[in-house]
């Protein structure tokens, strides 16, 4: 069976066919590979099964706006009548059906900036505005694809990555308010050079976890105190997960739930947890989930939202996926999600901005794209957005952060170019994107 994939993709890196499986389409899921023409299957809410609208609490306008002494209660548009609740991270409500009995809600708060006294109906402007940052300091050239980046306070921790020949074991520091790159001195024991790596912000800490460079994969777990930048590595009990890189994790009450990647063989969908909660005794834990599972696969992201983690595409190797799921952290059971116009992504990033995720750039199966897609998680269907000014060009394997009300884009690479540049996306002007505080969320039986 002719692949998805273009030669362009497989060019990326030397490996890169090696991260992923080679299986037949008969080994993925029943229902075969999502298609970008119809809707792959699964769990399709029910025409009409609100009760009332979804309401969504803000805090009033951004940096950018001239009142800031009210706040936004609206109602979100429905695209598409079929697409209407399981799971809404960001904002909203979504009641019980009336046919069925009403299902637990999960709730979510985020950390408010301002607080204000009164509400208001309104319509919050929905342009964003995209630019180039001016950047100063040492630039980290020709590094910065299947790198990471990790946000403490004010500052972008970047590691890892490669060029068009060989990965970095470097960290660089970015501040998103003086835009100014430095490169730290750390000590101790530092990671190989990596590319397609976790790493998870536990406290002032970085636990890095898997990636690889050429044909070796990785399998072990180092720690970057962000104080005293000194680098360790842990000893960690119980079994180890099988080395891998293109995977995603995420951290829930005090475990890092790691899921898919590929580790040279095949492709994987099986999840573990780190337990972090003690760093000095982590230990390792293989999760047995029900429902059906996701298909293997890498270079999907992976967003925690309440105690449910979506991830969101990827591939095996041979396909690229439009699909979504979910898996509740608290019942380890998968859900898929439907929506009306799925789109095949790879390599992209998803950033949680409110009640959004904002999806950017990545690869469609047939070449690189520049475009940014918004998830609504309260309707559970893409809304298209407008922006203003000049947005990055196509490319995948880069990393996105919210920081300020403000999205930055560092690096990636467009199948010829790595890139070293940084762009941000301004959320002010659509400032009840960044600042919901508080919605509920329902995912199926």
């Amino acid at each position: 069976m002719s692949t998805l994939l273009s030669p362009a993709f497989y060019s990326t890196f030397q490996d890169s066919e090696a991260d992923m499986s080679t299986r037949s389409l008969e080994d993925v899921p029943e229902e075969g590979p999502p298609t970008p023409s119809g809707s792959p299957s699964g769990f399709r809410p029910t025409n009409g099964s609100r009760k009332g609208s979804p309401s969504i609490r803000t805090l009033g306008q951004g940096r950018s706006t001239s009142d800031s002494s009210s706040s936004i209660r609206r109602s979100p548009s429905v695209s598409s009548s079929t697409s209407t609740s399981t799971i809404a991270p960001g904002a909203g409500a979504v009641v019980a059906t009336k046919e069925k009995a009403p299902r637990t809600l999960h709730k979510v708060r985020s950390s408010p900036k301002v607080v204000h006294d009164n509400e208001v109906e309104a319509a919050p402007s929905t342009m964003l505005y995209w630019s180039k940052a001016l950047v100063f300091g040492v630039i980290p050239t020709r590094t910065m694809r299947a790198h990471t980046v990790t946000l403490v306070d004010t500052t972008a921790w970047l590691f890892g990555g490669c060029d068009d020949k060989e990965c970095s074991k470097d960290i660089f520091c970015f501040d998103t308010e003086t835009m100014q790159w430095c490169r730290p001195e750390t000590i101790g024991d530092s990671p190989p050079p990596s590319r397609a790596h976790t790493a998870t912000l536990v406290d002032r800490k970085i636990v890095v976890y898997g990636g690889g460079q050429g044909s070796t994969y990785y399998d072990s777990v180092y720690v970057l105190d962000t104080v005293t930048r000194r680098w360790s590595r842990p000893s960690v009990a119980g079994p180890k997960p099988p080395p891998r890189r293109a995977h995603t994790g995420v951290l829930y009450h005090g475990k890092i739930y790691m899921f898919g990647g590929g580790n040279g063989m095949t492709a994987l969908n099986d999840v573990w947890t780190l337990d972090v909660s003690n760093m000095s005794k982590m230990r390792w834990e293989e999760l047995q989930t029900s429902g059906r599972k996701p298909g293997h696969r890498g270079y999907h992201t992976a967003n925690l939202i309440g105690n449910v983690m979506i991830v969101v595409g990827g591939s095996d190797g041979k396909d690229c996926f439009n699909d979504i799921w979910c898996l509740n952290l608290d019942t380890l059971r998968w859900s898929k999600l439907i929506v009306d116009t799925p789109h095949r992504r790879l390599s992209h990033t998803s950033t949680q901005v409110g009640s959004y995720l904002f999806i950017i750039g990545g690869h469609d199966g047939t070449r690189y794209r520049p475009d940014l897609l918004l998830f609504n998680l309260v309707s559970l269907a893409f809304e298209p957005r407008g922006t203003l000014g000049k947005s990055p060009t196509a490319r995948g394997y880069h990393v996105t952060l919210l920081a300020d009300s403000r999205l930055f884009l560092f690096g990636g690479f467009n199948g010829t170019t790595p890139f070293d540049e940084v762009h941000i996306l301004d959320l002010a002007a659509a400032a009840y994107l960044p600042q919901v505080t508080h919605f509920d969320i329902q995912l199926p039986d």
